[in-house]
């Protein structure tokens, strides 16, 4: 996989982990995914991941707890949050901890390959 272009996913729902991967194929990113933060940032593909699709909620360590540990460690990778929450703030608080985008599932497929164009712009 190049480290060009690598996309990570990390979502402990099997359906995002088994649907998104497909379309971001079909767009040219090579994709890993993940079911748990902690297996991310235990993994090689921290060195490699150009961007982050995450999820808000996660079973162990959630998803802004992971960017943060992301941070601290000094791996800068952009991070698109997904989530089911209806929490109006939520976004507002990702984006000022330094999300580029943040968006509700079900989310569009365009909505995904706008903040994944941003993420990879920003990267």
């Amino acid at each position: 996989m190049s480290a060009v272009s690598l996309i990570s996913l990390v979502d402990d729902d099997q359906s995002v982990r088994e649907s998104l991967p497909i379309l971001l194929k079909q767009f040219g990113h090579p994709t890993r995914t993940f079911a748990a933060a902690e297996d991310f940032l235990t993994s090689d593909a921290v060195a490699q991941t150009r961007c982050l699709i995450l999820d808000v909620a996660l079973p162990g360590m959630s998803g802004p707890e992971l960017q943060r540990a992301l941070e601290l460690k000094g791996h800068r990778i952009p991070v698109i949050f997904i989530t089911a929450q209806t929490d109006e703030a939520l976004p507002a608080r990702l984006l000022a901890q330094g999300a580029v985008d943040v968006l509700v599932k079900p989310f569009s497929d365009t909505a995904l390959l706008q903040a994944l164009d941003k993420a990879l712009r920003a990267s």
